[in-house]
This record gives structure tokens, C-alpha cells and sequence, in this order.
């Protein structure tokens, strides 16, 4: 295309939903894992999201709920990584990836973590350890 092309469609959102992670796939082993801001999350095998055409709606990750809250978050993680949630009141918890309940599309997922009264997950990142020589 062209440096003036729009491009084309990737996916189609409905009115007032927002696009929150794109992940890139390089290993067909790995898991998605996803938190809501209420605590909750878990992991998903990518071979449980069907590839679709452009511009389709897409499938549904996570059953999001009153007790669970928005989707905060999504990252592609293997059973071996570590990852670290951030709450909105300066806690920090580290946790292995494999502690985390593989589950399928259309669950809502386990607690993450215990939120104090007025607290919020307010990020996820996985851990990059980098190997001493």
C-alpha cells in the first residue's frame, strides 16, 4: 500500500469497547494469561482461539463479571515465566506462571490476588530475567 493508505480492517469493535493488548504468537505452546482489575486472571492455550478473517468481532477471552471487573490486561506467557502484579495501592506480589490455572475460553478465572477495600490491579508484567555470563 501506499504511505497514504488506510490500510485495511483487522478487527471490528462494537461502540465503546477498546482494544487493550495485542500479543504476537511465536510458539503454538504458549498460553495467553489474562487479569481483571478486580484480581482475577487466568491462562488460556492459544490452540483455544480460532483463527478468524479480517474484520470479524473476534471470541470471547474471559467471562468478565461485577466481581471480576474489566480485562485489564493480556500477555503471552509460557508454564516457566514469573510475572509480577502491581496494585493501585503500591503492592507488588511475584508469582510463577505455572501456579496459575489453565483454563478454558469462557471462564471468569481464579484470584490473582487479595485487593484491600478500594483497590485495583493496576498492571501485569512478566518477569525478563537475563542470564548472568
Amino acid at each position: 500500500m501506499g504511505r497514504t493508505a488506510r490500510g485495511v480492517r483487522g478487527i471490528r469493535m462494537p461502540q465503546g469497547v477498546k482494544c487493550i493488548s495485542l500479543s504476537v504468537l511465536k510458539d503454538a505452546n504458549s498460553s495467553l494469561l489474562f487479569a481483571t482489575e478486580k484480581g482475577f486472571g487466568k491462562r488460556t492455550k492459544v490452540k483455544e482461539f480460532t483463527p478468524h478473517a479480517r474484520g470479524t468481532q473476534g471470541v470471547i477471552a474471559i467471562q468478565t463479571s461485577e466481581k471480576t471487573g474489566n480485562v485489564l490486561v493480556s500477555r503471552m506467557v509460557n508454564s516457566e515465566d514469573e510475572i509480577m502484579l502491581i496494585t493501585n495501592g503500591g503492592v507488588l506480589i511475584r508469582t510463577r506462571v505455572s501456579e496459575i490455572r489453565e483454563m478454558g475460553r469462557a471462564t471468569q478465572g481464579v484470584r490473582l490476588i487479595n485487593l484491600g477495600e478500594g483497590e485495583k490491579l493496576a498492571g501485569l508484567v512478566k518477569i525478563e530475567e537475563k542470564e548472568e555470563d
